[in-house]
């Protein structure tokens, strides 16, 4: 066989195929792109999981070298192959689906088999001359996918989280300002969509930069438990096929290698088939898509109008809102924002359902739970790039609509209240429901409160915080 042939054979268990020359990936991958014509995502489209896995491809060779279970020749060939797989020389060679039967098999596979043939040429062989560096024997030595995979979706996640951190600071960066750029504008909250009582539109605009910072420590604290790996496992956890103290050395090769401080389970039979960890996380992220989602909500209500509505804030217009209303603008944004975050949801009970699906001691629907995971961090961190720089970063305030609207309320009765009591209180609130008059003209002309007194409570310190201490 040489190069210039456009196909090369090969064998597996089950017998043989014409396998292309073009591509570095063997017959078990050829197999699985057969079988496995599900979602369209290959694992092309999840670099990251790559990565991930050619990272844990160099921890294991780099052991087994140390162990002497692999000679130098073989280790550095395996361990440059998988370097230039790391810097993504070969994505065009992951053509799995991402959803597939066999617990993972066909990603590690996919991964033995790329780097196996990069690894020949980089020796002078030809792709599928597998006696000298075979997929299995070699790349796969001392492993399992039950061990690898898992290993590798960690990885991949924790490679996959500073993106979705970074963008989500981001937007709490800009919230903050604007937060800061309406703190002396007062409007009237509300509470089940009624008027309820003043504040400002920073203390609204920072509320929800607030809420955002819990998240970025949730997901942090919770990304800890992904460190905690069962390589060395091997099928179930017992190790099989492996020498003594090679899953330490394998991990703390990893964590070398990435900088990332990973563990050895306790157990590691029973981190073969536990799911927790990506039930917990994926909670986490779905957590904060309903709070983004919450927030764009919100964002739609106080622009919404812009005559006919409460037009308390202008969001930028990015689009024609309709082919047949002239003038109509949407907020498009916001709207993507929630329905990421449905998305994100629904990803959330795939994930619970593929980690209650696991049975005895292993659990055939992480590729399930790994799919929905990435996607769910990669829809997050569009989003909220998106809700950042598209959205908040050119809302406006109206001002006078926010006067007009407080003032024009039932909201003022309750800043009123410690000083007319409660029952003078209700009865000025029915007279200004029942005559169109507004509670501070009703206040003024019945004189109910000294006007110097009126100044004082009716300004924006003392109507949107606790009062101070009597002296």
């Amino acid at each position: 066989m040489t190069l210039s042939q456009p196909t090369r054979k090969e064998k597996d268990l089950l017998g043989q195929l014409d396998i292309s020359n073009k591509v570095y990936y063997g017959i078990q991958t050829q197999r699985a792109i057969n079988n496995f014509k599900l979602s369209g995502k290959t694992l092309k489209q999840y670099p990251k999981l790559i990565q991930a896995l050619a990272y844990v491809k160099v921890a294991c060779a780099q052991a087994n070298n140390q162990q002497g279970l692999l000679n130098n020749d073989q280790t550095n060939a395996i361990c440059s192959a998988a370097g230039q797989v790391i810097n993504g020389n070969f994505d065009d060679h992951f053509q799995v689906d991402m959803i597939q039967g066999g617990a993972g098999t066909s990603s590690n596979m996919n991964a033995n088999e790329v780097i196996a043939n990069v690894a020949l040429e980089s020796i002078g062989k030809n792709k599928g001359e597998y006696e000298f560096i075979h997929p299995n024997t070699h790349v796969n030595m001392s492993q399992s996918t039950n061990d690898v995979y898992p290993s590798a979706v960690r990885l991949s996640i924790l490679l996959s989280q500073p993106e979705l951190l970074q963008q989500v600071e981001l937007l709490i960066e800009q919230l903050t300002l604007k937060a800061a750029e309406f703190k002396n504008i007062l409007k009237l909250a509300r509470t089940q969509l009624q008027d309820a009582v003043p504040m400002t539109l920073g203390q609204e605009f920072n509320s929800f930069a607030s809420t955002l910072c819990e998240d970025i420590k949730l997901i942090k604290q919770t990304s800890t438990l992904l460190h905690e790996l069962n390589l060395g496992g091997t099928a179930v956890g017992t190790g099989i096929n492996t020498q003594t103290g090679y899953g330490e050395l394998a991990i703390n090769m990893l964590a070398k290698l990435t900088n990332i401080e990973f563990v050895k389970a306790t157990d590691l039979v029973e981190a073969s088939s536990d799911m927790g960890a990506f039930v917990i996380y994926s909670a986490c992220l779905k957590r904060l898509a309903v709070k983004l989602s919450k927030i764009s909500n919100d964002l739609r209500l106080l622009s919404m109008g812009p005559k006919a509505g409460l037009s308390e804030i202008n969001l930028p217009p990015r689009q024609p809102g309709s082919s047949i209303m002239p003038g109509k603008v949407n907020p498009v944004i916001p709207e993507a924002v929630s329905q990421v975050a449905y998305q994100v949801i629904g990803n959330d009970m795939a994930v619970s359902m593929a980690a209650e699906a696991g049975q005895l001691q292993l659990n055939a629907m992480e590729p399930l739970i790994t799919v929905n995971i990435l996607d769910s961090i990669r829809l997050l961190s569009n989003a909220t790039h998106m809700l950042n720089t598209l959205c908040i970063q050119g809302i406006t305030a109206n001002e006078s609509r926010c006067k007009d609207l407080l003032d024009n309320s039932l909201a003022m009765v309750t800043a009123l209240n410690p000083y007319l009591g409660y029952e003078a209180s209700t009865k000025v609130a029915k007279q200004a429901l029942a005559t169109g008059t507004s509670v501070l003209e009703l206040v003024k002309s019945q004189n109910l409160i000294a006007p110097e007194l009126l100044e004082q409570i009716l300004q924006p310190a003392a109507m949107t915080q606790p009062a101070s201490s009597p002296e």
